[in-house]
């Protein structure tokens, strides 16, 4: 077993939510939380698509959003669907007829605004297709496009006015015999996304996906959805998470995992713990640490992995942690192998003998993993 374990003071009791299907992911109840992106090619350009979509799942993406804004997109989703490694969540507004072209294309979820597609008759026609097809459907909300009669009411855009319309048109499904939902309530504003967000949690035990909308580009997106998503998570709040970056979907996913990571919620690949690096450093650990995520991006096995700078703090990390290089002196450190000093290694050759550590310690994972599987 990795040493990177859970302890019970580090653990977070979820909310209890009723489970769906996204094709064939698990959302809800006891499943992990997914990790969602969206493709920002035009979707039209089918191999443009499908090479965005097969990278972000390669990256750990479990489900993937595409949009669809015209008949052209609805028949380049057909081919889509049929070349993704994951579920395709097909991003729907205004015209029904999208919704109900993507059904029959073959999408595992809608993500629709049922308020925005017209009257009853077509949201029925959209319910109908999806039952048809096997899709489950995002009911999505957005402070920056909240009915008119809930801005005349409110104001403004605000939590209550965002969980209003979310119940609404929870109703609107329930009303037709539609139960394989999930629902988020985003803002661009970390504030009115917690809020909207606790609300929501209490009101309704749907599948809730989370998200911090037009978030921003990579650091400061990242910084700000690390805060809004963060504390709802730690709240026990969220099924799936998508952090909303101007930049390349992967991004967004190895965010999203590196979230969930920091809470515990999601193991994948290498976990580096590492120093800031000061004047007591025995080796240029900024430019080791870049080396090593570059080198060690590959690996998939959850494992931790320390590079601390000195003897300072050193040490005590890389007991916690299934390989560690801890800095010394003369042109050397000590490699930790399990949490136990192993042998020294000279600074010049340790990025390469600690990429073959790390590969050797996921293989064992791995072996023990298949073998606990198979027994």
């Amino acid at each position: 077993m990795s040493i990177n374990h859970i302890r019970p003071w580090r653990s977070i009791e979820r909310r209890k939510s009723r489970q769906i299907m996204v094709g064939n992911v698990p959302v809800g109840g006891d499943a992990p939380i997914a990790v969602q992106t969206m493709t920002n090619t035009l979707t039209t350009d089918v191999a443009a698509t499908v090479a965005q979509v097969q990278a972000a799942a390669e990256a750990g993406a479990d489900i993937v959003r595409v949009s669809v804004p015209d008949e052209a997109s609805s028949k380049a989703l057909k081919e889509i669907v049929r070349e993704s490694p994951v579920p395709i969540v097909a991003d729907i507004h205004f015209h029904y007829k999208r919704g109900i072209e993507a059904a029959e294309a073959g999408a595992a979820c809608l993500r629709i605004n049922p308020g925005n597609i017209g009257d009853s008759t077509r949201v029925a026609e959209v319910v109908r297709a999806a039952k048809d097809h096997n899709c489950s459907i995002r009911i999505g909300v957005n402070a920056g496009s909240l009915e008119r009669h809930l801005l005349e009411k409110y104001g403004e855009p605000c939590p209550d006015a965002m969980v209003e319309s979310g119940l609404e048109h929870i109703r609107i499904l329930q009303d037709h015999d539609f139960h394989e939902f999930k629902i988020s309530v985003k803002a661009s504003d970390v504030f009115m996304s917690a809020a909207a967000y606790q609300m929501l949690a209490e009101a309704t035990d749907a599948p809730i996906h989370l998200g911090i909308t037009e978030a921003g580009g990579l650091m400061s997106g990242t910084i700000k959805s690390s805060i809004g998503l963060g504390q709802l998570l730690w709240m026990g709040i969220g099924d799936t998470v998508r952090v909303s970056l101007s930049a390349d979907p992967v991004e967004e996913v190895k965010v999203g995992y590196e979230i969930l990571k920091s809470l515990g919620l999601r193991h994948r690949g290498v976990n580096i713990i590492s120093c800031p690096s000061c004047a007591r450093q025995g080796f240029d650990v900024i430019k080791t640490v870049e080396r090593l995520e570059d080198r060690l991006a590959h690996i998939k096995t959850p494992m931790s992995l320390s590079i601390i700078g000195c003897v300072v703090n050193g040490p005590g990390e890389a007991l916690m942690t299934d390989v560690g290089f801890t800095g010394g002196g003369a042109g050397s450190g000590m490699v930790y192998l399990a949490g136990k000093a192993s042998h020294k290694m000279s600074n010049d050759a340790m990025v390469d003998h600690i990429v073959e550590q790390v590969e050797k310690k996921a293989a064992e994972l791995d072996a023990l993993a298949a073998q606990d599987a198979a027994e």
